[in-house]
Protein backbone atom coordinates (compact mmCIF):
# COMPACT_ATOMS: atom_id res chain seq x y z
CA UNK A 1 0.00 0.00 0.00
CA UNK A 2 1.13 3.50 -0.72
CA UNK A 3 -0.22 6.91 0.27
CA UNK A 4 -1.51 8.86 -2.71
CA UNK A 5 -0.54 12.36 -3.85
CA UNK A 6 -2.51 15.38 -4.98
CA UNK A 7 -2.06 14.38 -8.65
CA UNK A 8 -3.50 10.91 -7.97
CA UNK A 9 -6.47 12.44 -6.11
CA UNK A 10 -7.27 14.76 -9.03
CA UNK A 11 -7.03 11.83 -11.49
CA UNK A 12 -9.37 9.64 -9.39
CA UNK A 13 -11.91 12.44 -9.08
CA UNK A 14 -11.86 12.95 -12.86
CA UNK A 15 -11.98 9.21 -13.68
CA UNK A 16 -14.29 7.88 -10.95
CA UNK A 17 -16.07 10.84 -9.34
CA UNK A 18 -14.41 9.94 -6.04
CA UNK A 19 -15.25 13.26 -4.30
CA UNK A 20 -18.24 15.56 -5.00
CA UNK A 21 -18.07 18.53 -4.78
CA UNK A 22 -14.32 18.62 -5.33
CA UNK A 23 -11.86 21.45 -4.71
CA UNK A 24 -8.67 20.83 -6.75
CA UNK A 25 -6.51 23.20 -4.68
CA UNK A 26 -6.21 24.32 -1.07
CA UNK A 27 -8.73 27.05 -0.09
CA UNK A 28 -7.71 29.37 2.76
CA UNK A 29 -9.93 32.39 2.03
CA UNK A 30 -13.55 32.75 0.98
CA UNK A 31 -14.99 36.15 0.04
CA UNK A 32 -11.93 37.88 1.49
CA UNK A 33 -12.23 36.17 4.89
CA UNK A 34 -9.92 33.53 6.33
CA UNK A 35 -11.28 30.00 6.74
CA UNK A 36 -9.92 26.76 8.15
CA UNK A 37 -8.38 25.34 4.96
CA UNK A 38 -10.07 22.71 2.81
CA UNK A 39 -9.51 21.04 -0.56
CA UNK A 40 -6.64 19.06 -2.05
CA UNK A 41 -3.39 19.07 -0.09
CA UNK A 42 -0.03 17.44 -0.90
CA UNK A 43 -1.06 13.94 0.16
CA UNK A 44 -4.71 14.16 1.12
CA UNK A 45 -7.98 15.99 0.91
CA UNK A 46 -9.27 18.33 3.63
CA UNK A 47 -13.04 17.95 3.97
CA UNK A 48 -15.60 20.47 5.17
CA UNK A 49 -18.51 19.80 7.46
CA UNK A 50 -22.01 20.79 6.39
CA UNK A 51 -24.23 23.07 8.48
CA UNK A 52 -26.36 20.21 9.88
CA UNK A 53 -25.30 19.22 13.40
CA UNK A 54 -26.57 16.86 16.07
CA UNK A 55 -25.41 18.06 19.49
CA UNK A 56 -25.39 15.53 22.31
CA UNK A 57 -27.60 16.35 25.28
CA UNK A 58 -28.29 14.51 28.49
CA UNK A 59 -31.70 16.07 28.90
CA UNK A 60 -33.39 12.63 28.98
CA UNK A 61 -30.69 10.98 31.17
CA UNK A 62 -30.34 8.23 28.57
CA UNK A 63 -27.68 5.55 28.57
CA UNK A 64 -25.51 5.70 25.47
CA UNK A 65 -25.87 2.30 23.79
CA UNK A 66 -24.44 1.72 20.29
CA UNK A 67 -26.81 -1.25 19.81
CA UNK A 68 -29.93 0.71 20.75
CA UNK A 69 -29.12 4.38 20.31
CA UNK A 70 -31.77 6.85 21.44
CA UNK A 71 -32.01 9.64 18.84
CA UNK A 72 -33.59 11.83 21.54
CA UNK A 73 -30.07 12.17 22.96
CA UNK A 74 -29.36 14.82 20.30
CA UNK A 75 -30.59 18.30 19.53
CA UNK A 76 -30.64 19.09 15.79
CA UNK A 77 -29.05 22.39 14.80
CA UNK A 78 -28.71 23.92 11.33
CA UNK A 79 -26.27 26.82 11.60
CA UNK A 80 -23.00 28.22 10.23
CA UNK A 81 -21.34 27.50 13.61
CA UNK A 82 -21.90 24.66 16.07
CA UNK A 83 -21.22 25.32 19.75
CA UNK A 84 -20.32 22.03 21.44
CA UNK A 85 -20.91 22.08 25.21
CA UNK A 86 -17.97 21.40 27.54
CA UNK A 87 -16.91 17.74 27.74
CA UNK A 88 -19.54 16.77 25.17
CA UNK A 89 -19.72 15.89 21.49
CA UNK A 90 -21.58 16.59 18.27
CA UNK A 91 -22.13 14.83 14.98
CA UNK A 92 -21.99 16.44 11.55
CA UNK A 93 -21.44 15.28 7.99
CA UNK A 94 -19.06 16.18 5.24
CA UNK A 95 -20.12 18.55 2.49
CA UNK A 96 -18.36 16.09 0.17
CA UNK A 97 -19.88 12.80 -0.99
CA UNK A 98 -17.28 10.01 -1.41
CA UNK A 99 -17.06 6.99 -3.73
CA UNK A 100 -14.05 4.96 -2.60
CA UNK A 101 -12.46 2.77 -5.31
CA UNK A 102 -12.05 -0.98 -4.70
CA UNK A 103 -8.25 -0.82 -4.26
CA UNK A 104 -8.35 2.15 -1.88
CA UNK A 105 -8.61 2.48 1.89
CA UNK A 106 -9.22 6.01 3.14
CA UNK A 107 -8.43 7.20 6.64
CA UNK A 108 -10.02 10.29 8.19
CA UNK A 109 -7.83 12.29 10.60
CA UNK A 110 -8.63 15.48 12.51
CA UNK A 111 -7.01 18.77 11.54
CA UNK A 112 -4.46 20.19 13.95
CA UNK A 113 -6.21 23.59 14.03
CA UNK A 114 -9.10 21.96 15.91
CA UNK A 115 -6.96 19.51 17.90
CA UNK A 116 -4.94 22.43 19.29
CA UNK A 117 -8.21 23.80 20.69
CA UNK A 118 -9.17 20.50 22.35
CA UNK A 119 -11.66 19.53 19.62
CA UNK A 120 -10.99 15.99 18.45
CA UNK A 121 -12.34 14.48 15.23
CA UNK A 122 -12.74 10.71 15.43
CA UNK A 123 -10.26 8.73 13.34
CA UNK A 124 -12.21 6.43 11.04
CA UNK A 125 -11.62 4.38 7.88
CA UNK A 126 -13.61 4.58 4.66
CA UNK A 127 -13.42 1.05 3.31
CA UNK A 128 -13.00 -0.03 -0.32
CA UNK A 129 -16.20 0.61 -2.33
CA UNK A 130 -17.88 2.51 0.49
CA UNK A 131 -19.80 5.57 -0.62
CA UNK A 132 -21.72 8.35 1.09
CA UNK A 133 -21.39 11.46 3.18
CA UNK A 134 -18.96 10.85 6.03
CA UNK A 135 -20.54 11.27 9.45
CA UNK A 136 -18.06 13.24 11.54
CA UNK A 137 -17.77 12.94 15.31
CA UNK A 138 -16.44 15.97 17.22
CA UNK A 139 -15.45 15.65 20.89
CA UNK A 140 -14.97 18.79 22.94
CA UNK A 141 -12.39 17.73 25.53
CA UNK A 142 -12.27 21.16 27.17
CA UNK A 143 -14.21 22.53 30.17
CA UNK A 144 -15.41 25.38 27.91
CA UNK A 145 -17.86 25.60 24.99
CA UNK A 146 -16.11 25.04 21.63
CA UNK A 147 -16.93 26.16 18.07
CA UNK A 148 -16.91 24.11 14.87
CA UNK A 149 -17.37 26.07 11.64
CA UNK A 150 -19.61 24.75 8.85
CA UNK A 151 -18.31 24.85 5.27
CA UNK A 152 -14.69 25.03 6.46
CA UNK A 153 -12.00 22.37 6.80
CA UNK A 154 -12.39 19.97 9.74
CA UNK A 155 -10.57 16.75 8.83
CA UNK A 156 -8.15 15.30 6.30
CA UNK A 157 -8.67 12.18 4.22
CA UNK A 158 -5.59 10.11 3.39
CA UNK A 159 -5.85 7.63 0.52
CA UNK A 160 -3.94 4.34 0.59
CA UNK A 161 -3.95 2.25 -2.59
CA UNK A 162 -3.20 -1.47 -2.62
CA UNK A 163 -1.49 -3.25 -5.49
CA UNK A 164 -4.42 -5.69 -5.64
CA UNK A 165 -8.20 -5.64 -5.22
CA UNK A 166 -9.59 -6.67 -1.85
CA UNK A 167 -11.44 -9.99 -1.83
CA UNK A 168 -14.60 -8.54 -0.25
CA UNK A 169 -15.40 -4.82 -0.34
CA UNK A 170 -17.78 -2.81 1.85
CA UNK A 171 -20.31 -2.85 -1.00
CA UNK A 172 -19.93 -6.65 -1.48
CA UNK A 173 -20.85 -7.34 2.14
CA UNK A 174 -23.76 -4.86 2.15
CA UNK A 175 -22.30 -2.59 4.85
CA UNK A 176 -24.93 -0.86 6.98
CA UNK A 177 -23.65 2.65 6.27
CA UNK A 178 -23.43 2.24 2.49
CA UNK A 179 -24.85 5.23 0.60
CA UNK A 180 -25.55 7.26 3.73
CA UNK A 181 -26.68 10.83 3.26
CA UNK A 182 -26.87 13.41 5.99
CA UNK A 183 -25.79 12.88 9.59
CA UNK A 184 -26.22 9.16 10.28
CA UNK A 185 -26.71 7.80 13.81
CA UNK A 186 -25.32 4.41 14.94
CA UNK A 187 -27.05 1.35 13.47
CA UNK A 188 -27.05 -2.02 15.16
Amino acid sequence: MSIKSDRWIRRMVAAEGMIEPFEPGQVREVNGGKVVSYGTSSYGYDVRCADDFKIFTNINSAVVDPKAFDSNSFVDVKAPVCIIPPNSFALARTVEYFRIPRRVLTICLGKSTYARCGIIVNVTPLEPEWEGHVTLEFSNTTPLPAKVYANEGVAQMLFLESDEDCEVSYRDRGGKYQGQRGVTLPRA
